[in-house]
This record gives C-alpha cells, sequence and structure tokens, in this order.
C-alpha cells in the first residue's frame, strides 16, 4: 500500500504507512488554513513535535476519541498519560519501531511550553522509516542547523521543512537546509496559516529546483501525495 500523505495545513499532517493513518501536530478545529473536521481522522498513532498550542490544539480531543498513542518527548508523553491518553514517550535521538513504521527523534532549535504556559520539554523532529524503506524528515519547527546533513546522509525521500520565517527558518534558511539534507521532494510547511508567516511559497518553490537538487511538492491544504 506504500506511502501518501495530506498536508492539513500549518505543521498538520496525515500519513497513511501500508493503511495505517498516522497524525503530526493535530491543530485543526482553529486552523484557518483547513475546513478538516478532526472528528473525521481516525489515527493509529499521533506523533507531536513540540507543545505550542498550534501543534497540540485537537491533541487531547482526538488521541481520547480515537484511541490513538500520543509519541512525543517524555514531557509531553507524561502530560498526555495523565489525561488518560495511551503515549509511548521518545527523546532525542531516540526511535521505536512501531510496526508499520519506525521513528526516530530528532533535535530542532525551537522553544516548546504548552498553552498555559507551562514546559513543554525539548522541541523535536522526527525520521521515518516505512517498512519499504522510504525516509522521511519531518523537521517540525526549528531554525537551520548544520547537522541536517547527518540526517540526510543516510538519504531521503522526502524533508518537510518549515519556511514561514518569524518563528523557524524562512525561505533563505530552509534551501540551505535541502542543500545539507538532499532529499527527493521538499514539501514546505508552517507558511501562510497567518501574517506573521506569509511567504511567496511559488518563489520558494522556483529557488529549490535552481539551487538544489530537491524537487518541490507544494501543496495546498487537503491535498495529498503518494510516494
Amino acid at each position: 500500500m506504500g506511502v501518501s500523505f495530506t498536508w492539513i495545513g500549518h505543521g498538520t499532517f496525515v500519513f497513511h504507512f501500508d493503511g495505517h493513518e498516522t497524525l503530526v501536530d493535530p491543530f485543526i478545529t482553529d486552523n484557518p488554513a483547513t475546513d478538516v473536521d478532526p472528528d473525521d481522522l481516525n489515527p493509529e498513532l499521533i506523533f507531536v513535535t513540540h507543545a505550542h498550542s498550534d501543534h497540540v490544539a485537537d491533541l487531547e480531543s482526538v488521541a481520547a476519541r480515537s484511541g490513538a498513542t500520543v509519541v512525543a518527548n517524555v514531557e509531553i508523553a507524561t502530560w498526555a498519560g495523565g489525561k488518560g491518553l495511551n503515549a509511548h514517550p521518545l527523546n532525542s535521538g531516540g526511535g521505536r519501531d512501531f510496526g508499520f513504521v519506525h521513528a526516530r527523534q530528532t533535535i530542532a532549535f525551537h522553544s516548546s511550553s504548552f498553552p498555559d504556559g507551562s514546559y513543554g520539554g525539548n522541541p523535536n523532529g522526527f525520521v521515518f522509516t516505512t517498512t519499504g524503506g522510504e525516509r522521511l524528515y519531518l523537521a517540525g519547527d526549528t531554525a537551520l542547523f548544520s547537522d541536517m546533513q547527518l540526517i540526510g546522509a543516510g538519504g531521503l525521500d522526502v524533508a518537510f521543512l518549515p519556511i514561514g520565517d518569524n518563528f523557524t527558518m524562512g525561505p533563505d534558511d530552509a534551501v540551505t537546509a535541502l542543500q545539507l539534507l538532499k532529499p527527493r521532494l521538499a514539501v514546505p510547511m508552517h507558511y501562510n496559516t497567518f501574517d506573521l508567516v506569509a511567504v511567496d511559497v511559488d518563489a520558494w518553490a522556483g529557488r529549490v529546483r535552481a539551487e538544489t537538487d530537491a524537487e518541490p511538492l507544494v501543496l495546498q491544504p487537503g491535498e495529498s501525495h503518494s510516494l
């Protein structure tokens, strides 16, 4: 069945790994970029990169209804367990085989706090390795960092990168990130949701084609792609 992914908008994605639904950073109900009903999502796993409200706003409701396991850093997993949710903790550099996908947590340079201001642990990204051997890097919210070249060293099929600037790396640094990561496909995220993260994504895609070996894949909210 392979791999497919749908951009919900902002940093939120739905992945299907061999038919198993997986959700990343559920920010749906108050996300102005999407009209998806969170009740239509039935993930088995929910991966969370950090605790900011624009990444966890629908986490509790979707996880409680679906019974999904929340996979996140220790602090977020502990918080989720305290809410009665299924949770599996990871930490930077650690990985876990969930049967239909292996997930390894990477570093990210950002901040992380829950909507009430309490500490949300270190921010992270994820490298997903499928049963078919595809490798997908979802950077989460992050600045550019030189160790991205190590993340890409094993070969990447897709890199999902924030490009919105202001809170994360912007278009310039995202191009540099692709030069380090060297993925086959580059998917932009965390942009044009709000005025503060508004960028010209088409101009960025042109730079990706001209300055890197990656092919840009610009999805519209709700649009899917299969590998």
